[in-house]
């Protein structure tokens, strides 16, 4: 390389090398005077002096609609008819940015909203999915920088339209569009649609077309300006008749702006408080009457924070109402805190008798609903005395008799024309003497229950003698259940609770009254009809509970469906994902007592299973045992929950054929509950089952008694529904043979029995009685039969879902399996 000649200025020249350098910006980014164009300029000048550095601009702008689909119309191979709609819609997304417009087609293509189709040998596209695309956050800086450009009513018009949010409806537009703000609203609007700034969605509202769109525009009000316009835009809006169904809207529309400023030092005179705190107690009840409870307790709280503060000397009627309200609704959420705080200061501050008393109802509901059944109790019947409405301290099976034998002429020949045909009740006592014996009702199943029949009559009574309420329909549907169980007249339970419901049907009120009364309502159609159609009853009351925000009737019904289902019916795996649900449906209410009850369900559901170790809960549900449940009843006083408690425990050991605990539920059970309950027939099945194993086991003559006891009344009880009770009966009379030694008869039954579990679909009772015949032909020397028998008992229990209590008759074979073969291979 040293030895060679210098190249001459030609090859020199022609192999120089050279640079290339690109570089991009935004023109509407960059200064004219700042660096980066005074360099760009420099370079230019260069070119123009010397051929060896050359310089190029080339701008690229946005694309046209028509630039857009010409494009895709190449890209496609379609004509651009064809490709029209899409290019729109590709342009609103995109506001023809080059580099956005081409990210978001490749999107498309990536989700699959746009697809090659081998049968139409074309690209195809789902337009509807396509407009529903979020557009690039980039591509809301260019209508945002646009903002500041357009005309001032056009500016204006998008601050009042951010500040009711994301979206505005062209009625709220129309409504505010009479010259106070801005001339021509509408007008407006269309033109910052043509900006891409807002669009129209159907006919009825306009969006931002970005989030980060309403928030710029919303920042261009001076913050000092912003809760004074709210203000202004809410007392516009404000309908002249607040309770009117009609005006829902605007009150909804009203009190989300005047809200915004409600907590403004100086915004607000004391008039203006006192409107909108009305305003909110409006909006509350809308909200109510459309399910929306959470949004109505932050209206009701919201009102009181607008009241003066001496309000309850002041503004006492709006007080009393707003409180009451946020009480209502704070306990339906399962907020006692909230609903305890304002109740206090209702009884404090309420100057009368009558003023309490919606909140004295409420207090009773809060006491029960924490287990205090005693004090909600005795509540109640301190307020009917003060509404002259006294009943005994002391209530025996005698006096319920009588009582309901008492009332019998007035149910004589009632139908549900009779019941309306009556006068309105007026007396105002009166109706709330029949409201508050409607509630103790519900408590007294869990703390009194003879006391629910003693009102019951009551209240047919009052009717007759006063008129006819909503509440009387509460009093026919419970003297029917009193009818089934104290008094033994089927057909006229039956035609009262059909009169009830035939009223509940036909009332404004229907959600709310079926919420109120499917658990009544259920103990007597459950025990006529088919119990598998009591399931759908129960649903609907749990809906009509959930519509109305009735919470502690949405959970007794939750309750009484898986209570139900559990021991009567269905499939025992969904039954207990739905008894979890429910469970923390009831611990997140607050409403323990129920929730208590359910535990002892859920424990014994999961024994037959025997899958606890795989269920999970919420941390603040502890499953307590039933030793733990039934000191649980026996502090509270709650004797719903010991029969719970009880039952379930009677249903587990029988199936576990664990006898003798099981007869001493029995005992327990007898001892400690007078009144006759909808579920005495599960403690006269399985505990006469668990009697009569014990009679022929210890050949005791006063477990035969209780059999026999239970025969009688099973007897009563098939007289009533043969679908719901035949099966039962049969396999208490096969048990009964068996002990007796008639063994023909025992077959029979047996047989019988089965044959009547299958044929009305009680899955768990088919299963029991297989395991029981097989047990009586192993006793009798009748192995194969005996074997063939458990098996089929078996696949009914896996089908039932109660893993557990299969495999417990699998190990009871393979105790019978084992020395049967060791036996036939001695005899060869």
């Amino acid at each position: 390389a040293s030895s060679s000649s210098p190249p001459s200025p030609s090859s020199s020249s022609s192999l120089r090398g050279g640079m290339l350098y690109l570089g991009s910006f935004r023109d509407d980014e960059v200064a004219d005077d700042g660096f980066l164009m005074s360099h760009i300029r420099g370079l230019e000048r260069a070119h123009e002096g010397s051929s060896n550095v050359r310089s190029t601009s080339i701008y690229i702008g946005e694309l046209s609609r028509d630039n857009i689909v010409e494009m895709l119309s190449f890209k496609f191979c379609l004509p651009m008819r064809h490709m029209r709609k899409l290019g729109h819609l590709v342009y609103q997304k995109t506001r023809g940015h080059p580099i956005y417009t081409i990210e978001f087609l490749r999107s498309i293509v990536q989700k699959n909203l746009m697809t090659f189709s081998v049968r139409e040998k074309r690209w195809v596209w789902d337009e509807s999915m396509i407009d529903k695309q979020s557009i690039h956050e980039g591509v809301v800086e260019l209508p945002t920088r646009k903002l500041v450009h357009l005309p001032n009513d056009v500016i204006e018009t998008l601050k009042i339209a951010s500040c009711f949010g994301f979206q505005i409806s062209v009625s709220t537009i129309r409504l505010l569009d009479l010259g106070q703000f801005v001339p021509n609203m509408m007008e407006a609007l269309d033109l910052a649609a043509k900006e891409g700034i807002v669009k129209m969605v159907g006919q009825h509202s306009y969006t931002f077309s970005h989030d980060m769109l309403q928030e710029s525009t919303y920042n261009l009000i001076p913050v000092n300006e912003r809760r004074p316009l709210h203000k202004v835009i809410g007392t516009c809006l404000i309908p002249p008749d607040l309770e009117s169904t009609h005006s829902f809207e605007l009150c909804i529309l009203a009190v989300g702006q005047i809200n915004l400023c409600k907590d403004s030092d100086g915004i607000l005179d004391p008039v203006e408080r006192a409107t909108f705190a009305r305003l909110n107690l409006a909006a509350g009840k809308h909200s109510m009457r459309a399910s929306g409870f959470e949004q109505a307790l932050g209206y009701f709280e919201a009102g009181i924070t607008l009241l003066h503060a001496n309000h309850w000397h002041s503004q006492y009627s709006l007080s009393l109402e707003l409180y009451e309200m946020s009480v209502a609704v704070a306990f339906m959420d399962g907020n006692t805190e909230t609903a305890s705080e304002r109740l206090n200061e209702i009884l404090s501050n309420a100057v009368s008798f009558d003023d309490k008393l919606n909140a004295r109802s409420l207090l009773a509901k809060l006491l029960v609903s924490q287990e205090k059944y005693q004090e909600g109790v005795r509540m109640v019947l301190e307020i009917l005395a003060g509404l002259e409405e006294t009943f005994p301290q002391e209530i025996t099976r005698s006096h319920v008799v009588s009582e309901i034998e008492s009332t019998l002429p007035m149910l004589k020949d009632v139908t549900s024309e009779t019941i309306l045909s009556l006068p309105a009740m007026t007396d105002t006592r009166k109706l709330n003497a029949m409201k508050f014996m409607d509630l103790l009702i519900t408590f007294s199943a869990f703390h009194l229950p003879m006391l629910i029949h003693i009102l019951s009559c009551r209240m047919i009574k009052l009717t007759f003698e006063f008129g006819f309420c909503e509440d009387t329909i509460s009093g026919l549907i419970t003297i029917a259940y009193g009818l089934m169980q104290y008094s033994n007249r089927t057909e006229l339970s039956k035609r009262t609770n059909k009169i009830a419901e035939t009223l509940i049907q036909g009332s404004s009120n229907l959600h709310a009254l079926r919420a109120r009364l499917t658990f009544m309502s259920c103990s007597v159609h459950g025990v006529v009809e088919p119990f598998q159609s009591s399931r759908q009853k129960i649903l609907n009351g749990y809906n009509s509970a959930s519509i109305v925000g009735d919470t502690d009737n949405a959970m007794l019904c939750g309750l009484l469906h898986s209570m139900g289902a559990f021991l009567l019916f269905a499939e025992l795996t969904g039954i207990q994902r739905n008894m979890v649900k429910f469970m923390h449906m009831m611990a997140k209410q607050k409403r323990i007592g129920l929730l208590h009850n359910l535990m002892s369900c859920f424990s014994s559901c999961t024994a037959l299973i025997g899958n606890g170790g795989s269920i999970t809960l919420h941390s603040r549900i502890k499953v307590k045992t039933n030793d733990e449940l039934c000191q649980i009843a026996k502090e509270t006083q709650n004797s719903y929950l010991m029969l719970y408690v009880i039952v379930n425990q009677l249903f587990e050991h029988c199936y576990f054929r664990q006898y003798l605990h099981a007869v001493l539920l029995v005992e327990t059970a007898q001892i400690n509950h007078t009144a006759k309950r909808a579920m005495d027939f599960i403690v006269v099945f399985y505990g006469g089952l668990s009697a009569l194993c014990m009679a022929r086991d210890t050949k005791q003559t006063k477990w035969k008694e209780i059999g026999e006891c239970s025969i009688k009344a099973m007897l009563q009880l098939e007289e009533c529904s043969t679908w719901n009770f035949e099966n039962k009966l049969l396999l208490l009379r096969a048990q009964l043979h068996q002990l007796h030694g008639h063994h023909v008869m025992a077959e029979i039954a047996y047989r019988g029995s089965i044959s009547s579990a299958l044929e009305h679909r009680f899955m768990h009772e088919e299963a029991l009685a297989c395991e029981l015949y097989g047990i009586y032909f192993l006793e009798n020397k009748q192995v194969h039969k005996g074997l063939e028998q458990l098996r089929h008992a078996v696949y009914k229990y896996q089908q039932w879902g109660a893993t557990k209590k299969a495999d417990d008759v699998k190990e009871f074979m393979e105790l019978i399996i084992q020395p049967f073969h060791l036996w036939k291979a001695s005899s060869k």
